[in-house]
């Protein structure tokens, strides 16, 4: 570990080093880069979970906001996590990370209709977080995510599409126009998501499945009418709420672009005993391994042999269960992906990665995931 510190130190310094002075080389031209060529690039993927995602929110459903900040003002560390510097991203790409998910909430930071202006302070502290791993020549995903949450007494209002969606439709597109304007001129190193665990439930599933495919095609064709590197930049669209099974439905479309640079996003959290509630605390039989080997294959099969690149775009393990069998579970969901094409973002809500100290709190977890995908 410490030597593998070491080397990446050296070679961020020597980049340092030779970026140093008048650049008068021409800009590189990414939009040669297809987004399957932009996936297989990728190697660790961690996302800043609750950080800028969060918001007020009822996060147990009982009708009553949970955390309210005192000062009236929702940021970064309104759910216990500190606040984010470069020093953070620094750390990770030294362990191997070169592709971060930034998961950002928006609800608490809009103006009124019809503009729904993006606070100032806020886009800028997004935008500074960004900057922090995408000068790094990290991957960087940005997305609307709580944005769609469960509690729409409270500002959550993306899922409001299947009751008024000319309302939501009006949100939605004041709100990706600011974003695709903000980060225009980011090359490919930035992606963006459409959304975030999206579903509508309450609708007849043909329906249902209509509106996702409606919503991802209006998001593909905001941005790509919104000029700079958007046009052919890479887009990760969303699955239907995001999950295997029912994202490799027949009736769940990838969006029709021009510039042909589509990704699916999925997330995995199978077996749901282990990965969210303590009621399975281990990990590892030859039932867990095909379990997880016959999901995968269903991605592969319905979308990367058919062209589609996919990003895993979160995956992880209840802070509870055996930690043995959180190494186990996140480096064999690593390597099963690796090897057919598909890429993982670990899911940290900060009980992962101690974004203070810059250490690892599962044992030997970085070690098996750089093994994963061959570091």
């Amino acid at each position: 570990m410490k030597l593998f510190r070491l080397a990446a130190a050296v070679m961020t310094a020597a980049m340092l080093f030779t970026s140093c002075g008048a650049d008068t080389t021409e800009p590189k031209d990414y939009s040669s880069r297809s987004s399957a060529e932009i996936v297989s690039d990728m190697k660790i993927g961690w996302n800043l979970g609750n950080t800028l995602d969060v918001c007020a929110a009822d996060r147990d459903g009982d009708g009553i906001i949970n955390d309210v900040p005192e000062n009236g003002i929702v940021d970064e560390t309104l759910w216990g996590n500190p606040m984010t510097d470069s020093s953070l991203f620094e750390a990770l790409k030294a362990d191997g990370i070169n592709a971060v998910r930034i998961p950002i909430t928006w609800r608490d930071h809009l103006g009124d209709a019809p503009d729904y202006k993006v606070d100032e302070d806020w886009m800028n502290r997004v935008k500074e977080v960004v900057d922090y791993a995408y000068d790094l020549d990290m991957y960087v995903i940005i997305n609307i995510h709580h944005d769609g949450g469960d509690d729409s007494k409270f500002g959550a209002w993306v899922r409001s599409a299947s009751e008024d969606y000319d309302k939501f439709s009006e949100k939605y597109n004041a709100l990706w126009k600011q974003i695709c304007a903000e980060f225009s001129e980011y090359d490919d190193r930035l992606i963006m998501e459409s959304a975030n665990e999206i579903g509508f439930d309450d609708l007849p599933q043909d329906d249902a499945y209509a509106l996702l495919n409606k919503i991802n095609q209006q998001f593909v064709d905001l941005v790509r009418a919104s000029g700079g590197y958007n046009a052919t930049r890479p887009l990760l669209i969303a699955g239907y709420w995001t999950d295997i099974a029912k994202t490799c439905d027949s009736r769940y479309q990838m969006p029709a672009d021009p510039a042909n640079n589509l990704i699916l996003s999925v997330h995995y959290y199978t077996p749901w005993e282990f990965c969210i509630i303590n009621k399975k605390m281990t990990w590892g039989s030859e039932a867990d391994v095909k379990e997880l080997e016959r999901n995968m294959n269903k991605l592969k099969e319905n979308f990367v042999d058919k062209g589609v690149p996919v990003i895993i775009g979160e995956f992880g393990f209840n802070n509870g269960v055996q930690p043995e069998s959180k190494v186990k579970f996140a480096s064999a969901v690593s390597k099963t992906c690796y090897d057919m094409g598909i890429r993982t973002f670990l899911w940290d809500n900060g009980e992962v990665y101690d974004r203070t100290n810059h250490v690892w709190r599962v044992e030997g977890l970085i070690e098996a995931l750089r093994e994963s995908v061959g570091l």
